[in-house]
């Protein structure tokens, strides 16, 4: 495996475990993240939990009831209950093939469960091409960057910032997509214009730190990170890109290696 490759995955963890830290945040942090792409944004931890008491006690009377279904199966993916989750909306999928909101509601927990290729198929049934939803097309964008495939990532960010230009989410997007290649330099101004964006929330400022601190940038990362979460939790953040960056070397390595598998 070559050391671009092991770095991507381990920008991947690095997400992954600093998106864990936000989600487990609920005594001095309140909000958590409901959505990767753009989706529903942040609610309260309890809020979600009750949203998914309320729901299952709703599906259990009637499984067959198509939106107590959806949002059943919805909650129970905003909180990481993936496998129930796609339980419930793969057959729900099953019962309404043709059901566009249902359609991109399954496709999303197909990827969240790693099934990319099947939930690129999915979100393409999903999408109206008459009157496109960003969400979608920036949903097929954050799948092809775990492909590794850069470049048709980028083409739907484009197409979701034709339909909705300047949107936080997707200039974050963007900017991880950068992120995961190598280019840091592009990441960070990708992020920065997601962050300094009115609506951007938790998670794009949070990926700017991600950025700054893969570049050793970590006075500034931190401090945007104690914004977001406790200091604890913010340090925490900082000491694991630090281990990480003195494990695997540095930037330089990776772009040589780069340069001698084109050849």
């Amino acid at each position: 495996m070559s050391t671009f490759t092991s770095m991507r995955k381990s920008v991947l963890i690095t997400s992954v475990a600093m998106a864990l830290l936000v989600a487990g945040c609920s005594s001095k942090k309140k909000s958590i993240s409901t959505s990767s792409h753009g989706g529903a944004g942040y609610a309260s931890e309890q809020a979600l939990m009750e949203s998914v008491v309320y729901w299952e006690k709703r599906y259990k009377k009637n499984r067959n009831d198509r939106q107590t279904a959806l949002n059943y199966g919805q909650s129970l993916r905003h909180v990481g209950r993936i496998d129930q989750s796609m339980a419930v909306l793969e057959k729900l999928a099953t019962q309404a093939p043709h059901d566009k909101i249902v359609l991109a509601a399954y496709g999303k927990v197909l990827a969240n469960k790693g099934r990319f290729k099947q939930a690129l198929v999915v979100l393409e049934k999903a999408q109206n091409p008459t009157t496109p939803d960003w969400r979608l097309e920036s949903a097929r964008g954050a799948i092809h960057d775990q492909l590794g495939q850069f470049d048709q990532a980028r083409s739907y960010y484009d197409k979701a910032l034709l339909l909705a230009p300047a949107e936080p989410s997707i200039l974050s997007n963007y900017g991880l997509s950068y992120l995961l290649q190598g280019n840091l330099t592009s990441a960070e101004s990708y992020l920065r214009e997601a962050a300094n964006h009115p609506k951007a929330d938790s998670r794009v400022r949070q990926n700017l730190a991600l950025a700054l601190g893969l570049q050793g940038k970590f006075t500034e990362a931190e401090r945007i990170a104690r914004a977001e979460l406790s200091p604890q939790q913010a340090q925490a953040n900082m000491s694991y890109l630090r281990a990480m960056m003195a494990e695997r070397g540095n930037w330089d390595k990776i772009q040589k290696d780069k340069k001698r598998q084109r050849g």
